[in-house]
């Protein structure tokens, strides 16, 4: 099971980790846990549409459909990623409850630190997030609402006045069905004309938020420095050398970045 996030959205209560979805107007919370071998998932709602959605929503962020298997067979004895598939066969990539959020989360992340990010995260929820009838939980702020803000109001939360407008705009795309975030490469052709958007956050986007295991945030500073010491450079590498490194892992590149960074960890 993933942890909770750190942006107030998915929480932990007891053994449950909990979410607030919104389908229209229809709110719905969504439990998961693990029961033995198993995860199960309760909704609560007025509709059984929203019910479904949100059971769906956390089935992805909870990883339970994602078939690790071709990738686990292709590469279990390959010398750098066999290790640590053996030992740690169940590590997953982090996936955000709904790709606007991996999205909106992606361009908070641009050139800062992890923990500044979450905070500007958390100041979006709180401020623009919709409640639940018991005001605990808060689901992701909408594209329609952030599409209405000032650039001003999102620079209150911390967030850079380029990043604000980016943030911005790409909501206006979102919400108007202009970028329509289930067709993947038109979309992220149509996000990228957007100043302020590019490869990385198209990236995390695809990862985080679409489900891509072919694709890989390859700006990201984690993946300059682990390639670069890897590949014995002697500096960090670029991104287009580390785009070259995992090429022949296609198309699992996304998959096989999430595993050798976990490899560094558990060294």
């Amino acid at each position: 099971m993933p942890r909770a996030g750190r942006d107030g959205l998915l929480r932990r209560r007891d053994r449950a980790l909990v979410r607030l979805f919104h389908v229209g107007e229809d709110p719905v919370v969504v439990r998961a846990w693990a029961a033995g071998p198993c995860v199960r998932f309760r909704a609560e709602s007025r509709s059984q549409a929203a019910a479904e959605y949100g059971v769906e929503r956390m089935r992805f962020v909870t990883n339970v459909d994602h078939d690790l298997a071709p990738f686990h067979r292709e590469f279990k004895w390959h010398p750098l990623l066999g290790p640590i598939i053996r030992r740690r066969p169940w590590i997953r990539p982090t996936r955000r409850a709904e790709p606007w959020q991996a999205l909106a989360w992606a361009i908070t992340e641009q050139l800062i630190d992890t923990e500044r990010a979450e905070e500007i995260q958390r100041r979006l929820v709180y401020r623009y997030g919709r409640p639940s009838a018991c005001g605990t939980l808060r689901d992701t702020p909408a594209p329609a609402l952030i599409a209405g803000r000032a650039p001003a109001e999102l620079q209150a939360c911390d967030l850079a006045g380029k990043r604000a407008l980016a943030m911005i705009r790409a909501a206006r795309e979102v919400a108007a069905g202009r970028a329509d975030l289930t067709q993947h490469e038109p979309t992220w052709k149509r996000l990228m004309t957007i100043r302020e958007i590019g490869t990385w956050t198209v990236d995390k986007l695809a990862v985080e938020g679409q489900g891509r295991d072919d694709r890989l945030p390859a700006g990201d500073l984690a993946y300059i420095k682990l390639v670069g010491r890897m590949a014995r450079l002697g500096r960090r590498a670029t991104e287009d050398e580390v785009r070259e490194f995992f090429e022949p892992f296609a198309p699992f590149q996304g998959l096989a970045g999430t595993y050798l960074l976990a490899s560094r960890y558990l060294m």
